[in-house]
């Protein structure tokens, strides 16, 4: 890894394992998921100023009123995703943002397939996956409640941004046994949720309270 990846002081590699035995404490369980994050440099997700600040557990602003989630909240939804769906081959991801969840999840599946609205953002994330030596993700600038459906059904779904209820488009994206991890509600009033379709329907499940950005239609 060069050095500029590697990080140094508040970016080296004792600060991410730091942050990962938080990860632990706080009850995040999966190896593959932890060692993955471990692995990855969150620092070159953000920018320089707020590099030093990378790995506390916090969000942090990344332009366009977006933030990057705190590693708590990455390491949660990827795990949801994982624990019931098993391997996955094609993913769906809206809400590329800075790409820090897409890296992870790109390096935990066959396929991300992400969207994104706002189109620099967007940029910022190839180029950062590009460095990272990630290629499995294709991307696309769109309406994230428009799903991907040329790539439909997918085997998992991850939303990084809270719409009021679940777009009905993203629910007709889901192949059987999909796992859906998605957060609803207003602002200040948001629920994690999983889903899972099976033959009988969508089984949802209320995890627990978190705060995301707006989910938010159109294109930038």
């Amino acid at each position: 890894m060069n050095p500029s990846l590697q990080g140094i002081g508040m970016t080296s590699q004792r600060t991410r394992d730091r942050m990962v035995n938080r990860l632990i404490e706080q009850g995040i369980r999966s190896k593959k998921v932890l060692d993955v994050m471990r692995n990855t440099p969150r620092h070159i997700f953000v920018d320089e100023a707020l590099a030093s600040r990378a790995y506390e557990d916090n969000p942090l602003p990344i332009g366009y009123n977006q933030t990057i989630s705190q590693p708590y909240i990455v390491a949660r939804m990827t795990e949801l995703l994982l624990n019931k769906a098993g391997h996955l081959s094609k993913v769906l991801e809206i809400g590329t943002g800075c790409g820090y969840q897409t890296a992870i999840l790109a390096q935990l599946v066959d396929h991300v397939y992400s969207v994104e609205r706002i189109l620099p953002l967007q940029k910022k994330a190839k180029n950062h996956l590009f460095e990272l030596k990630i290629k499995n993700v294709s991307y696309i600038h769109n309406d994230g409640g428009w799903g991907w459906p040329e790539y439909a059904p997918f085997d998992g779904i991850l939303v990084s941004a809270a719409p009021p209820e679940i777009p009905e488009a993203l629910l007709q994206q889901m192949a059987m046994g999909c796992v859906m991890v998605i957060p609803t509600g207003e602002s200040g009033r948001q629920t994690l949720q999983r889903v899972i379709r099976s033959d009988k329907g969508y089984e949802v499940e209320e995890l627990e309270l978190v705060s995301f950005v707006p989910f938010l239609s159109g294109r930038e």
